[in-house]
C-alpha cells in the first residue's frame, strides 16, 4: 500500500503533523502529550518519508500550511490571531504558545516568516489561485468590497434564430358551442389554445377544430406579449384547415411568410413546431415520414390523403406546421393516434390538401368543399367475378355498388358498371391508382385533386361495352351531415314535442363520443347507410317531451324519428314546421319509428305550447331558419 499510494502516505503525515501542532497548542499541560508520527507510523512508511527527505524535499509542515492557506480562503477564519499563522484558526487565549510548551517551541525555533504573510499579499495571492477578481481585503478594513453584478447575457446573440419559427403563432379562440339538448340555448363559453402559422397575403393557417364555434379568436407572436385580434376568413371542416387574419399592421411587422415544400418521401425528416400543452414558449418535435395513404379525418368525417409520422403531437400542436430539413412547409399537424397498443403515431395534412383549400378560398372568395365521386364501389379481385361482366384479362376496375341519388353523375352511371379509369388513370382491381415510386394509393385521391365544379372524364365497362363520360363533380349530401358548419341548431316546438334534424354533432352531444356504439341503432343505420334522395333533405326526430298536461302519456319519446305528419311524408324540420302550422284538421296525427303514433288535438296542442314556451324560458317555438 506505501508503494501504490505514495500520495496517501504524504497527505497522512500533512494531516498528522496538524493535528500534533493544534493539540500541542491549545492543550500545553496535557500529559502524556500527543504521540509524535516517529511512534505510531509503520516501518514502510518510516522509510519512506526518509527515503523522501533525502531527496532534497521540504519539511511537512511547510506543504500543510500552503494547503490549508487555499482551504482557508473558502472557509475564512473569524480569529484575528489567525493572521500570523495562515490557514489556522485558535483560541485568543491559545494566540501565544506557552512557555513550557517544548514542543510549540522547538517548532517555532529559527522559522523564518513566510514571505506574502501580510494580509494584503496573502490575499492578494489567494485571489490568484481562486480567481477573485474583488479588491483585496485589507488590514485597515475587513469587510469586502461586494463586486459589481455581471453584465445579463444578450439572448438575442445568444439564442439561434430561425426565420421558418418567428413564422409560428399561437391561437388563442373562445368557443361557444350549441347546446343540442336545448336547441335554443348554448353552453358555457370555455377557451382553448392551438398552433398556427403565418402564410402569404397577410394570413394565418390553422385547424378547423381550433376554431368551430369561435366567440372571439386572438393570435400571439413568438417572443411577444401581445395578443391581436384575429378574424376567421374560412373553415374548411372536411380538411380541418381554417384560414385567419389580422388587422393590426403591426402585427405582421418583422415576419416573413412559411414557404411550402413539396410532398416528402419515406423517412424524410420533418420537425413539428407548435405550442403543446398550453405552453407560453414553442415546443420542436423531430420525427420521419412513415407512411402515406388515404386517410380517415377525425374532424372531418372524410378521406384524404395523410401523412403519418413518429414526432410527438400533443394537444395544443394543432395547427402548427411540419418543416423539412429546408426549412419548408410540409404539413400541419392535426391529429395523433392513441392507443395503448401504439406509441409516437402523429399525422400532419400534406402540402396538396393545403394548397387545394388554399386555392379553392382564392379561386371562389370562399371554401365551397372537396367534391367525390358520389359512389359505393365494390373490389373486383375475384376472377369469376370479372369474367361474369365481361371483362377482359388485360381489364381492371371497380364495380359500382350504388350512386348517391343528389351526385351529378347519377344520371349517366349505373349500379354494376366497372369503373376503368379517372381522367386517364386506370384503376386496378383493389381500387389503388399508382402514386409514386413503389407506392399506390386509392383512387378517391384523384378525386379529391379536383374542385367542385370541375369535370372529370370517366371510363367504365358496361355489358362488356365500353363508355366514357364527362361527368361534373360536387360535394358530398349526406342525410345525416357530419358538421352543421358553425350554423345554430334547427328546432320546432309544439304542444311541447321538441322536433329536432340529426346531425353527427346531435348524436355526440345526446350520446357522448362513444355514440356510434350507444345511439339506438335505427339512427346508426341511417348514418352509416342510408342516402338522401334530395338535397334539402333531413331526419327528423322528436328529441324531447316537455312535460305538460296536453302530452300526458307521451313523456318517454326520445329520438324518434317522424315518419309522417298527417298521412304525408316528412322531407326535412322546415316542411314539417310549414304543414303543423298551417293544419286545419282536428287532430294533430306524427306517425314515428317503430310503430308508434301522437296523436294530439290541434286547438288543444296550439293553445297550450306559448304557455310550455313561457315555463321553460324558451323565446321562440321555431329556430330563427325556420322562419324564412
Amino acid at each position: 500500500m506505501t508503494t501504490a499510494f505514495p500520495q496517501a502516505n504524504t497527505l497522512f503525515i500533512r494531516i498528522w503533523n496538524f493535528l500534533s501542532f493544534r493539540f500541542r497548542t491549545q492543550n500545553p499541560s496535557k500529559n502524556p502529550p500527543f504521540p509524535s508520527l516517529s511512534t505510531v507510523r509503520s516501518a514502510a512508511g518510516e522509510k519512506m518519508v526518509d527515503k523522501k527527505r533525502k531527496r532534497g524535499r521540504k519539511n511537512s509542515i511547510s506543504a500543510t500550511d500552503e494547503t490549508l492557506e487555499i482551504l482557508d480562503h473558502q472557509h475564512p477564519a473569524t480569529s484575528p490571531s489567525s493572521a500570523s499563522n495562515p490557514g489556522i484558526s485558535v483560541p485568543a487565549a491559545a494566540a501565544e504558545p506557552p512557555v513550557n510548551s517544548r514542543a510549540s517551541a522547538s517548532r517555532n525555533r529559527g522559522r523564518k516568516k513566510p514571505r506574502g504573510s501580510s494580509p494584503e499579499r496573502r490575499s492578494s495571492r489567494l485571489a490568484e489561485l481562486n480567481g477573485d477578481c474583488s479588491a483585496p481585503v485589507t488590514a485597515d478594513d475587513d469587510e469586502r468590497v461586494e463586486p459589481p453584478p455581471p453584465p445579463m447575457p444578450n439572448w438575442e446573440t445568444v439564442a439561434r434564430v430561425v426565420p421558418a419559427m418567428d413564422a409560428v403563432v399561437k391561437v388563442f379562440c373562445v368557443h361557444t358551442e350549441p347546446n343540442f339538448s336545448l336547441p335554443w340555448q348554448r353552453k358555457r363559453q370555455y377557451s382553448s389554445s392551438s398552433s398556427g402559422f403565418i402564410i402569404g397575403g397577410r394570413r394565418v393557417l390553422t385547424n378547423a377544430h381550433s376554431v368551430e364555434h369561435h366567440t372571439q379568436v386572438k393570435v400571439k407572436k413568438r417572443g411577444s406579449d401581445t395578443k391581436y385580434l384575429a378574424t376567421v376568413l374560412a373553415i374548411g371542416t372536411e380538411c380541418d384547415i381554417a384560414m385567419l387574419t389580422v388587422s393590426s399592421d403591426e402585427f405582421w411587422e418583422g415576419l416573413t411568410p412559411v414557404e411550402f415544400g413539396e410532398l416528402p418521401a419515406l423517412q424524410d425528416a420533418v420537425t413539428v413546431v407548435g405550442y403543446p400543452i398550453g405552453g407560453d414558449t414553442i415546443s420542436v418535435t423531430s420525427g420521419v415520414v412513415s407512411r402515406m395513404e388515404i386517410l380517415s379525418y377525425a374532424h372531418g368525417s372524410t378521406e384524404l390523403l395523410g401523412v403519418q409520422i413518429d414526432a410527438a403531437i400533443n394537444s395544443g400542436n394543432s395547427g402548427g406546421p411540419a418543416f423539412n430539413d429546408k426549412g419548408k412547409s410540409v404539413g400541419i399537424a392535426f391529429q395523433s393516434l392513441k392507443h395503448e397498443d401504439v406509441e409516437n403515431i402523429g399525422y400532419i395534412i400534406p402540402t396538396p390538401v393545403i394548397m387545394h383549400f388554399i386555392h379553392d378560398y382564392e379561386k371562389n372568395g370562399e371554401y365551397t368543399g372537396f367534391p367525390i365521386l358520389g359512389v359505393e364501389w365494390q373490389k373486383m379481385e375475384n376472377p369469376d367475378l370479372r369474367n361474369s361482366v365481361g371483362m377482359g384479362p388485360d381489364q381492371k376496375g371497380v364495380r359500382i355498388r350504388r350512386i348517391e341519388p343528389t351526385a351529378p353523375e347519377s344520371n349517366v352511371l349505373k349500379p354494376s358498371d366497372v369503373i376503368l379509369s379517372f381522367d386517364g388513370v386506370n384503376i386496378a382491381n383493389d381500387g389503388t391508382v399508382p402514386f409514386r415510386h413503389g407506392e399506390r394509393i386509392g383512387f378517391s385521391y384523384l378525386v379529391s385533386q379536383k374542385y367542385t365544379g370541375d369535370k372529370a372524364l370517366v371510363k367504365v365497362l358496361r355489358n362488356s361495352e365500353i363508355l366514357e363520360y364527362n361527368i361534373k363533380l360536387a360535394t358530398h349530401k349526406r342525410l345525416i351531415p357530419a358538421h352543421i358548419k358553425g350554423k345554430p341548431p334547427s328546432y320546432y316546438i309544439i304542444a311541447g314535442f321538441v322536433f329536432s334534424a340529426v346531425s353527427v354533432p346531435y348524436l355526440r352531444s345526446e350520446y357522448g363520443k362513444d355514440y356510434e356504439f350507444d345511439a339506438p341503432v335505427k339512427l346508426l343505420d341511417k348514418l352509416l347507410h342510408a342516402m338522401a334522395e334530395s338535397v334539402d333533405e333531413q331526419l327528423v326526430v322528436v328529441s324531447q317531451v316537455l312535460v305538460a298536461d296536453v302530452n300526458i302519456g307521451y313523456e318517454d319519446i326520445v329520438n324518434t324519428q317522424v315518419l309522417a305528419f298527417n298521412g304525408k311524408p316528412v322531407k326535412n324540420l322546415k316542411r314539417l314546421a310549414d304543414m303543423v302550422e298551417s293544419c286545419e284538421d282536428e287532430y294533430l296525427q306524427f306517425d314515428l319509428d317503430y310503430q308508434q303514433i301522437v296523436v294530439l288535438k290541434t286547438k288543444t296542442a296550439k293553445v297550450a305550447t306559448p304557455e310550455i314556451l313561457t315555463t321553460h324560458c324558451i323565446p321562440s317555438a321555431m329556430s330563427d331558419d325556420l322562419r324564412t
